[in-house]
């Protein structure tokens, strides 16, 4: 069952296996660059190619999907509170970041009308929010 304590969520290709690659391969690199006093120039090129690559790899997973599953998330949430309320969560989107609309996400359909309106009253945090859904709408869709 998720929850604020289970809720994170790991892609185990890129974590445990390609990241470590790179992590291992960038400190191989940047050993042999301080201790190959030949080729140390080489090497440190070598470690800063391999940092971009795994920097970029990160950057560029979580960009386009991130980007799509953010719009997503706000359609999702528009749906839900009209279908909730009759209202139009147009009208409080600008009064809430981005952050606030994806942690009121995990509210059940009782608790989401009154912990928007305490979000907006109150400018409850993320974790605020997070913490203060009695029952959790899981997410297993999510990147």
């Amino acid at each position: 069952m998720q929850s604020y304590k289970n809720h994170i969520r790991f892609y185990p290709v890129h974590h445990f296996i390609f990241y470590p690659i790179v992590g291992v391969l960038f400190a191989f690199a940047l050993r042999k660059a301080f201790t190959d006093e030949k080729n140390n120039a080489l090497w440190f090129f070598a470690a800063a190619i391999v940092f971009l690559i795994g920097w970029l790899s990160f950057i560029v997973r979580q960009h386009y999907g991130m980007t799509v599953q953010n719009r997503i998330v706000v359609l999702e949430m528009r749906l839900r509170y009209y279908v909730l309320t009759n209202q139009h969560l147009e009208l409080l989107e600008d009064k809430l970041t981005f952050g606030q609309i994806a942690a009121l996400r995990f509210a059940s359909d009782e608790e989401l009308p009154l912990l928007l309106n305490r979000a907006l009253s109150e400018n409850l945090s993320v974790t605020d929010i997070k913490m203060a859904i009695k029952n959790w709408l899981p997410d297993h869709r999510r990147i």
